[in-house]
């Protein structure tokens, strides 16, 4: 393996991947991956396309079953054979898509597929005043986001909004302790781009272990406390943000140097 993390405190990862291997067919797209993600920090995953970012994070969160290796949560180990079991288990991802409903209302993506009811006349029925007021409360208070209005239409909502209504889906679990970040300021403006990041630095300092692909690095040095370097498939090295600075991440990315730990 060319890279092997070390414990940079005394904190236990609360997730830990070793020796993650992933072939579709004959091709490699992981090759002995190592990963771990800790309470309370960001850790960034970094690397051209076709390092194997996107295959280990969805190997993460249940979309793929590794063809070897190992995944422990809290030094147990830990199996999933889809997304659903990642979240039952406090694991949870909003990818570049978003996966956002742009026909509901932002309460109704909040709750999509978990909506509540209430029973009138031994009836259930959606309890949509209920579902708003928790959307607003989750919003407003786990990220400091406040729409103006809970019943417009999704799509009428800027890039940054919509942003923050997958978040807060993802965070409405009660459970959530790792929350994965696909290319999270993918096409939004300068002041969007901002107050996504400041989302991300918030759920940090809530206790989550926030785990963000990016390949921005200007975004990365602003929000990760760790660097996790990925080239073909293989991790390259990881290093604390605070320790490394921007060239030095770019050679690891482009095959001129490689860091055998974390420093």
């Amino acid at each position: 393996m060319i890279a092997t993390t070390q414990q940079s405190d005394s904190s236990q990862p609360i997730v830990r991947m070793r020796g993650i291997t992933k072939r579709f067919g004959g091709v490699v797209a992981l090759d002995d991956v190592d990963l771990d993600a800790r309470a309370g920090e960001v850790l960034a995953i970094v690397g051209d396309n076709g390092a194997g970012k996107s295959t280990l994070i969805k190997i993460l969160t249940g979309v793929y079953q590794p063809t070897e290796g190992t995944i422990e949560l809290d030094g147990s180990t830990f199996s999933m054979s889809s997304h659903s079991d990642a979240i039952a288990a406090g694991v949870d991802a909003v990818y570049q898509n978003l996966a956002i409903a742009d026909h509901l209302t932002p309460a109704e993506n909040l709750f999509l597929g978990s909506e509540l009811t209430r029973s009138i006349f031994g009836v259930k029925v959606l309890d949509n005043k209920r579902m708003r007021k928790e959307a607003t409360a989750t919003l407003k208070d786990r990220l400091g986001v406040q729409l103006k209005s809970m019943d417009v239409l999704t799509e009428s909502l800027s890039g940054g909004q919509r942003q923050a209504v997958a978040i807060a889906r993802a965070v409405h679990h009660d459970n959530l302790r790792v929350l994965v970040m696909d290319e999270p300021t993918a096409a939004l403006g300068p002041q969007e781009t901002a107050r996504t990041l400041q989302l991300i630095k918030s759920l940090r300092d809530q206790g989550l272990a926030v785990i963000v692909i990016s390949h921005s690095l200007d975004d990365v040095f602003e929000i990760s406390d760790r660097i996790h370097v990925q080239r073909r498939g293989r991790c390259v090295g990881v290093v604390q943000t605070a320790h490394t600075d921007n060239e030095e991440v770019l050679s690891m990315i482009v095959g001129t140097k490689t860091i055998a730990g974390e420093h």
